[in-house]
């Protein structure tokens, strides 16, 4: 093998593997959230065997009135930050993987050649600490939401109006600066190393670049992620459908101006949500 050969050959086992992990992780974490959303689509019933049928109850006021019957401790507060966790694990893991691709491939060359993946192992560790903030959030923000009878414990929204002001404020952000600056930097992930001192040794300074990179990936998604709050956070269906706009957003030639067609896409349903 030639000493030009080997390199390439160091590249292509270094993207072999990071593809690898990528798939996996993403196909892990979709298993458990296939296995709870199931577990969540038992029926009312089954899942509160003593009360009884109150005949003229519909079934949002039998969920309004569940939520007294399922308070809040800190297992269940936990249980649902590990549900966040896992599910953003599963959405963000394929648009973060090209940016990792290209961390491993620029910080390759300054790394001993047992540990050529270890500054896009700390980076990605990085991402999903700023993703596991979030999750925490998400987790305080269902909470909440139960509190006020705007969300059933299925975690599904139970006011029109409520569904509709997200949906509106989702589709406006889309067309914020704010939006435009955080999709730039996840758009273009060698100006983000470029912009904050580029490949730097040593695991702290991986991860503190992966916690910066998730929370533009944060800045980024996370309206569309409120979605969830009104379609139903376990909707399998919105759950993919959403992992595969965020991934087009970062990858299509033309991601800006579908992320503000999405926009007016988002604004329109909460409009028409608000007026039936």
């Amino acid at each position: 093998m030639t000493a030009a050969a080997a390199p390439d050959t160091a590249s292509r086992w270094i993207r072999i593997l990071v593809l690898s992990a990528a798939l996996a992780l993403t196909a892990l974490a979709w298993a458990y959230v296939y296995w709870l959303a199931q577990q969540m689509a038992a029926p009312q019933s089954a899942m509160m065997p003593d009360m009884p049928d109150m005949p003229g109850m519909s079934m949002s006021d039998a969920d309004l009135m569940a939520a007294s019957f399922t308070p809040w401790t800190f297992t269940r507060f936990f249980l649902t930050f590990i549900m966040w966790l896992v599910m953003m694990v599963g959405m963000m893991t394929p648009s973060v993987t090209p940016m990792v691709l290209i961390y491993a491939r620029v910080a390759r060359p300054g790394q001993p050649r047992g540990r050529l993946l270890a500054p896009a192992a700390w980076f990605t560790c990085g991402y999903f600490v700023a993703w596991s903030l979030f999750s925490l959030s998400a987790a305080l923000a269902q909470w909440a939401l139960e509190a006020l009878a705007l969300s059933t414990p299925m975690m599904v929204a139970t006011s029109r109006r409520f569904g509709g002001a997200v949906l509106i404020a989702t589709g406006i952000y889309q067309w914020l600066p704010g939006k435009e600056a955080c999709l730039s930097y996840c758009r273009a992930p060698l100006a983000f190393l470029q912009r904050h001192g580029g490949i730097r040794p040593g695991a702290g300074a991986s991860l503190r670049l992966g916690m910066l990179h998730g929370g533009y990936c944060i800045g980024c998604c996370w309206a569309l992620m409120l979605v969830l709050f009104v379609v139903g956070v376990m909707n399998l269906l919105w759950i993919a459908a959403l992992m595969l706009v965020v991934l087009l957003e970062k990858v299509l030639p033309a991601g800006r101006a579908f992320s503000r067609l999405l926009g007016c896409a988002a604004v329109a349903a909460g409009l028409w949500m608000l007026a039936h």
